[in-house]
């Protein structure tokens, strides 16, 4: 009796091939992928068999179908390595010192003999810096005499219109007037905590955060009061209206969307609600929006501030992460306290630097932004897409991972007593920069934990580094 396995039906061998693909990196997250005609006709099957075959793809979750576009390589989502779990940071308020530890850290991701794993610097090969170089030129050479001085403090009006309109595109109705451009997201938010704040008030947090927002509460004075957080929607809610009634909070900074480290998209739903706890208590709202035009999916999220546009909330955001760091062009919005956030604009720096934001207004004006969109966020997933496979390969198996829907940070976070400072003291000796979680607190949690930037063009460097620092990960576990 003939015992053997029948064949698999044309269509999964089919759909086993595009996977290989997928695998083998030809394929791409974000990538279209071959039209199911020019596939069956590769192939020798017919297009009902291409097409059950793109079919069972999207099923699997490797292909998603976009209207009278074609079928696209989607994010793969690792089932097998859970996700790190909600943080519980101890429910006090508490005096942030990190910029120490911060600056060495700093030192050797800014070093580029050491694998650029650090810090969340994009690739200048991925940005629009040189179209913008060519404009700011041509600013110089038509308009130099003009913009060689102190500029309004508001910013470009040009520039702001641009900045506006972008906004309502999102439900965001913010006139130009109500914009004021930043050396930066981090002036944004120096002047949003000065108006909101005074040294040795509370203010609280996600949990991790970015290491840089807690330098800013450092140097302003303050005390952080870090809220549970759930690597997959965000902050807790009633643990924060719990904090909010238990204690005088100044402002609450969040991230507005994939938050940095975690690159979590909390749902609009939950933002409408965090704002109503927020107003309710009297707490305004200060967002970091930097991370907003990231998304891997087929839609940007909104802002706080368009969801709960009555609400007390000043949105801070730059282009420092879509198209140049280097020209130090942010922004904040508020619906309120424009007199008090002016003159500390004034007081702070005065204005900005008056070319570089004609240049930067001119390429928002001349299109093509949306483009350049595109096509980072397609780099970047796929960055994040490799960094994952690399990582639920090398890593122990206890590691847990985040899933990203956004941004370019990875968090680990690896078996209880797990020292990720030791493993960042071995990594540097081998010439590989990573953070580790110790950073992203201000109450000496995540030990066991560790950040890793996917902001830099994918390499064989990259993935070798990634694979060396499972290897110790390994090692030190025994």
């Amino acid at each position: 009796m003939d015992q053997r396995t029948p064949d698999p039906p044309l269509y999964e061998t089919l759909a086993a091939q595009i996977e290989t693909l997928i695998e083998s990196g030809v394929l791409r997250v974000g990538m279209r992928a071959p039209s199911v005609r020019a596939f069956a006709a590769q192939h020798g099957g017919s297009l009902t068999t291409a097409l059950q075959a793109y079919r069972l793809l999207e099923d699997r979750g490797a292909l998603e179908a976009r209207p009278k576009s074609g079928f696209y390589v989607t994010p793969r989502t690792h089932q097998d390595r859970a996700l790190p779990a909600p943080s519980q940071p101890p429910q006090r308020a508490t005096q942030v010192s990190i910029s120490n530890p911060v600056f060495s850290v700093l030192a050797y991701a800014s070093d580029p003999s050491y694998a650029p794993l650090g810090c969340t610097i994009p690739s200048t090969s991925l940005l629009a810096a040189e179209r913008l170089d060519r404009h700011l030129a041509r600013c110089a050479r038509v308009h130099g005499r003009n913009y060689n001085i102190y500029a309004d403090p508001h910013g470009d009006a040009e520039l702001r219109g641009q900045i506006s309109a972008r906004a309502l595109r999102l439900g965001h109705a913010v006139p130009p007037d109500g914009i004021l451009i930043t050396n930066g997201c981090t002036e944004a938010l120096n002047i949003a905590l000065s108006v909101t704040t005074r040294p040795g008030d509370t203010v609280a947090i996600e949990s991790p955060t970015y290491f840089g927002l807690l330098q800013v509460l450092e140097a302003r004075g303050l005390r952080a009061l870090e809220l549970p957080t759930d690597p997959a929607s965000g902050v807790d809610v009633t643990a924060l209206d719990k904090a909010l009634g238990a204690r005088r909070v100044a402002a609450c900074l969040l991230a507005s969307s994939f938050n940095n480290p975690l690159g979590t998209r909390t749902s609009d739903a939950r933002k409408a609600e965090i704002t109503r706890v927020l107003t309710r208590h009297g707490v305004p709202l200060i967002e970091d929006d930097i991370y907003g035009d990231i998304s891997f999916g087929a839609d940007r999220p909104r802002p706080f501030a368009a969801i709960s546009p009555k609400a007390d909330i000043i949105l801070c955001s730059s282009f420092s992460k879509t198209i140049a760091p280097g020209y130090r062009i942010g922004w904040l919005a508020a619906n309120r306290r424009h007199d008090q956030i002016l003159a500390a604009k004034f007081a702070l720096s005065l204005s900005g630097a008056a070319l570089p934001q004609k240049a930067m207004a001119d390429f928002l004006t001349s299109g093509g932004y949306d483009a350049h969109l595109r096509r980072i966020r397609q780099a970047f997933a796929d960055n994040v897409d490799r960094m994952r496979r690399t990582v639920d390969r090398s890593f122990p198996k206890a590691t847990r991972m985040t899933d990203p829907k956004g941004g370019f940070a990875l968090w680990l976070e690896l078996p209880r007593g797990f020292d990720a400072d030791a493993l960042y003291v071995r990594a540097i000796r081998e010439r590989i920069c990573f953070v580790p979680g110790s950073l992203f607190t201000a109450s000496g949690g995540y030990r066991n934990c560790l950040r890793l930037s996917c902001s830099t063009e994918w390499s064989a460097r990259i993935e070798r580094s990634v694979e060396r620092l499972g290897e110790m990960a390994e090692e030190m576990l025994g």
